[in-house]
């Protein structure tokens, strides 16, 4: 593990509230185990979500001026995806410097995804918070990949189901929702097969070995029929 001052010399900033570090890397599990002395960093999970949208979007909108909106979901949708901020994270060893509940300890919670990036995007709300929206703006660029070309990030996204969300999203009255419809082959060598729906109508279908990659499938047909080229 590492504390708190080796932590902010390895990401670079020091904070001036020192509590607002602390927040965001308390985990809901430490929280709950020090009930009202510790509050965990939910809170700042959610305002670091926000804030690293707007940065990341203003940055491409700034610099990719060339490319449609469709084309900056897609490369948006990669970048702050699970994916990519849980190698964010490890390069700052945020995992190391968690703070964790015994349950979450035990079962190797400083090494989960969901977890690690969850907490990035508190970071990222402690840094925005305590320092203001340029310097938190710094922060985040420091770890997006210096090569953004167009070609090569539309070949390694697969996240189809993160940018129709993104899309359909801008229709609050909207709603997606994925259906396994077919399920068939022994355990060993399932295939299936799920539509997903925009309010009940089918605008996708897809097929998978499991239902993750079925719902992706589908995903990337609805976002072929909607013209985004997926």
């Amino acid at each position: 593990m590492i504390d708190t001052q080796q932590f902010e010399e390895i990401i670079g900033y020091q904070f001036k509230n020192k509590q607002l570090l602390h927040e965001a890397l308390s985990h809901s599990s430490y929280a709950n185990e020090r009930k009202k002395v510790r509050r965990s960093n939910e809170r700042l999970e959610f305002l670091g979500d926000s804030v690293l949208s707007i940065i990341v979007s203003r940055y491409l909108f700034e610099h990719f001026d060339h490319l449609p909106e469709g084309e900056l979901t897609k490369i948006r949708a990669s970048l702050v995806c699970e994916k990519s901020l849980f190698v964010f994270a490890q390069k700052i060893r945020l995992g190391e410097a968690l703070l964790l509940g015994k349950g979450e300890e035990n079962t190797g919670g400083r090494e989960r995804p969901s977890i690690v990036a969850d907490a990035f995007e508190a970071v990222i709300a402690a840094v925005f918070l305590d320092g203001g929206l340029e310097t938190a703006t710094e922060y985040v660029l420091g770890f997006l990949p210096k090569d953004l070309d167009k070609t090569k990030r539309a070949e390694s996204f697969s996240d189809y189901k993160t940018v129709l969300q993104e899309i359909i999203q801008q229709n609050p009255e909207e709603k997606v929702e994925y259906i396994l419809v077919e399920q068939t082959g022994p355990d060993h060598n399932k295939a299936f097969v799920v539509n997903v729906c925009l309010n009940s109508n089918v605008i996708g279908s897809g097929t998978g070995k499991s239902k993750k990659e079925a719902e992706q499938m589908a995903a990337k047909e609805a976002l072929a029929l909607m013209g985004y080229g997926a």
